[in-house]
C-alpha cells in the first residue's frame, strides 16, 4: 500500500476513534460541547495521532494500546488552534476552509472550547491510568509525565511567539520559539508511541532525533507556506504572519535560506531510522509529506 494510501487509512482510524469521544447528550453546556466537535472534527491532518500510532508499530501490532493516548494529543492540538485563531493571538477568521470557532460560535464559547478540549484530554489518559495493568503504569506514568511537560512548553513556545511580534530576534529565540510551539508536541508524539511500545534507550534516543528535526521543519514549512501558499488549499489567508510582523524564518533568513534548511532537516531525519528498513517506510514518507505539503 503506497503512503497515500496508508495516511488515508490512518485519518479513518483516528477519526472513527474520536467519534467515541464527543458528547452529543441534551444539557445546558450542550453549544460548549458543539464547538468542541466543530474543531475536533474540522479535517485536520491527524499528523500527531498518526506519529504516535505509526511509531508504536515500529514495535508492536496491538495499535489499541496506544489510541487513548493518540486521541489525547489531537485534543490537545485542537486546544492550541482554537486559542491561536484567537483575536488576542493570531486574529485569524478561517481555519481549514471554515470559520474559526470564535467566528463560528462568539470568543467566550471559544476560549472555554479550547478549554475543554484540553482537560478532555487528561481525563483520556487519567481513564486509561485507571484501567491499565500494574506492569504497564511505570512507563504510562512516565508518559504522563512527557505529555504534561510538552503542554507546557507549547504555551512557552506560543507566549514567547507573541511577545516578539514586530520586534528583531536573534536566532537562538527563533529556535526556540518553534522547538517549544511547534516541535514540543511532534516530539512528544514520537516519544509516547516509542516508549508505550516499550522501545531499548537507543531507539528511543533516535526516534527522538528523528522527532525533533521532523518538528523544525514543520515550522519552516509552515512559515514558507504562510509566504507563499495557496489560500484556496490552504484553507486559511496567505501573508498573515507578515501582516503581524511574526519571526518566522521566513522572515529570517529568506525564503530560498529557509528551503534549503528545511531539505537538510529532512534528510536528516530520514537518516535517523534508516536502521529499521521496510518497517519505517511510512515515518519517512512522513517525513518527505511535511517537505512537500501544500497545507
Amino acid at each position: 500500500m503506497d503512503f497515500k494510501n496508508n495516511l488515508k487509512k490512518y485519518q479513518q482510524n483516528i477519526n472513527s476513534q474520536l467519534e467515541q469521544y464527543l458528547r452529543k447528550q441534551e444539557c445546558p453546556e450542550k453549544l460548549l460541547n458543539n464547538s468542541m466537535e466543530y474543531s475536533l472534527m474540522a479535517g485536520g491532518k491527524r499528523l500527531r495521532p498518526i506519529l504516535v500510532i505509526a511509531t508504536y508499530e515500529l514495535f508492536r501490532k496491538d495499535i489499541e494500546k496506544c489510541f487513548p493516548y493518540a486521541i489525547a494529543i489531537e485534543m490537545v492540538h485542537n486546544f492550541s488552534l482554537i486559542h491561536d485563531d484567537l483575536p488576542g493571538i493570531d486574529n485569524d477568521d478561517f481555519r481549514h476552509g471554515k470559520p474559526t470557532n470564535h467566528k463560528q460560535f462568539n470568543e467566550a464559547t471559544a476560549i472555554l472550547a479550547g478549554d475543554g478540549l484540553l482537560n478532555n484530554a487528561y481525563i483520556v489518559i487519567s481513564e486509561d491510568l485507571k484501567n491499565s495493568k500494574k506492569e504497564d503504569l511505570s512507563r504510562k506514568i512516565q508518559v504522563f509525565n512527557e505529555f504534561s511537560t510538552s503542554v507546557d512548553r507549547m504555551i512557552a513556545g506560543e507566549y514567547v511567539d507573541t511577545e516578539y511580534e514586530g520586534k528583531q530576534i536573534q536566532a537562538e529565540y527563533l529556535d526556540y520559539i518553534h522547538e517549544n510551539k511547534t516541535g514540543a508536541l511532534l516530539r512528544l508524539c514520537v516519544r509516547m508511541g516509542a516508549i508505550l511500545a516499550d522501545c531499548s534507550k537507543e531507539d528511543l534516543d533516535k526516534l527522538t532525533i528523528y522527532a525533533e528535526k521532523i518538528g523544525l521543519a514543520f515550522q519552516i514549512k509552515d512559515d514558507i507556506l504562510s509566504e507563499e501558499g495557496n489560500e484556496e488549499i490552504l484553507g486559511k489567508p496567505v501573508g498573515n504572519d507578515k501582516e503581524r510582523q511574526k519571526c518566522t524564518y521566513v522572515s529570517k533568513y529568506g525564503l530560498k535560506e529557509a528551503k534549503s534548511k528545511l531539505e537538510k532537516i529532512i534528510q536528516e531525519a530520514i537518516k535517523q531510522i534508516e536502521n529499521y528498513g521496510e518497517k519505517a517506510e511510512f515515518l519517512k514518507g512522513l517525513a518527505l509529506y511535511i517537505q512537500n505539503r501544500n497545507k
